[in-house]
């Protein structure tokens, strides 16, 4: 019974057949692939926690300078507006300076984290504007979809996990907490900046972890979403490599027409060699076109009687020579000269045709 549930999934249009490249290429140009937002913000989140954690003495130089400087300018320099047109500037280079580097780690983090699940890709064709995507009763499909509550479910174990790491990471350093009301302001900020980026620094690698196994799961879903049917495996092969029988009569078709070309090449043949019936083969010598004889026709069987007929009809000599014959149609193609080992044979007929038309030779 295995050959009727083949059937029936080949009739009923079942998708059953992994994804054929031409697929998975067209679904790249839509925009569509395998690919995980929890990824992306993990890796943001996780690269601008380092970036703070490696250069946080530098940035906290800066942010001192950026509430320092306004202060000393206002105390040294005259109100004017001038003056403060460059103290906006000056304030706002600082600024600069220190939100800048965050930025950058954060969009080069994103594109990273682009780039490593679905490499170079562009598409325009996910941003077009389409009335489908407003349906309301498509939207309300989506809501209540089974993938909307794999999501929910998905975000709702996130938030947990994340919950715990980050209690646990502040629980660990409660006792620096409860100590802060004995320092000074610098000391309490430091503290809680360290705290603040080593919690940042957990939460994002457990969220790496998360969307990790996400990203799994996504691919997992893509790939089922792009399966194909066998019916539509078989149309995407006539698609890239033409239907069949369109192709053999294309092919058929050019026969004919080669055909044709050949036959009105054959009354201005020298000599017609033939096996006498099985083969026949029709030469030409012009030393302005070729130095040795060549090929204008040849033909096996039915196309050999037609050939003869033809140089019957127009009065082009037939010579039987049967191993000639034979050979030249083997190794010699229409259009092109005669093999060199061929030469003594079809010289010595040659020069009898033109003895007998009263030609030299």
């Amino acid at each position: 019974m295995d050959w009727l549930k083949l059937d029936l999934q080949y009739f009923s249009g079942e998708k059953t057949e992994k994804a054929t490249p031409k697929k998975r290429q067209d679904s790249r140009k839509k925009g569509q692939a395998a690919k995980s937002q929890d990824v992306n913000t993990a890796i943001v989140l996780f690269g601008v926690f380092l970036l703070l954690s490696i250069t946080g003495g530098f940035l906290r130089d800066r942010l001192i300078d950026l509430f320092v400087y306004p202060i000393k300018e206002i105390q040294t320099s005259e109100l004017t507006i001038d003056g403060l047109t460059i103290l906006f500037i000056g304030v706002l280079v600082k600024m600069i300076s220190v939100i800048g580097p965050i930025m950058l780690a954060a969009l080069a983090a994103g594109i990273l984290a682009n780039f490593i699940q679905v490499g170079p890709m562009f598409s325009a064709e996910a941003i077009h504007f389409k009335l489908e995507k407003i349906n309301p009763i498509k939207g309300f499909k989506r809501i209540f979809s089974m993938r909307a509550i794999v999501e929910l479910l998905k975000s709702i174990l996130k938030v947990l996990i994340i919950s715990l790491v980050t209690f646990y990471s502040i629980w660990q350093r409660l006792d620096e907490i409860m100590l802060l009301s004995y320092k000074n302001i610098g000391e309490s900020l430091a503290t809680i900046a360290d705290i603040t980026v080593k919690t940042g620094l957990l939460a994002s690698g457990a969220l790496l972890f998360l969307a990790a196994l996400d990203y799994l799961y996504q691919r997992f879903d893509y790939e089922k979403s792009i399966r194909m049917s066998k019916q539509e495996i078989k149309q995407e092969y006539k698609t890239m490599e033409g239907d069949p029988i369109i192709k053999s009569r294309i092919k058929q078709k050019q026969k004919e027409m080669a055909m044709s070309r050949m036959m009105q090449e054959i009354p201005k043949a020298d000599v017609v060699i033939t096996n006498p019936t099985h083969y026949a083969v029709a030469l030409k010598y012009d030393d302005e076109k070729m130095d040795a004889p060549y090929v204008v026709g040849k033909g096996l069987d039915f196309v050999a009687q037609k050939i003869k007929l033809v140089a019957k009809e127009n009065d082009v000599p037939m010579m039987e020579n049967r191993p000639l014959a034979r050979a030249l149609y083997s190794q010699a193609e229409v259009g092109q000269a005669i093999p060199e080992e061929f030469f003594k044979g079809v010289a010595e007929i040659l020069a009898y045709v033109y003895k007998m038309k009263g030609k030299t030779s």
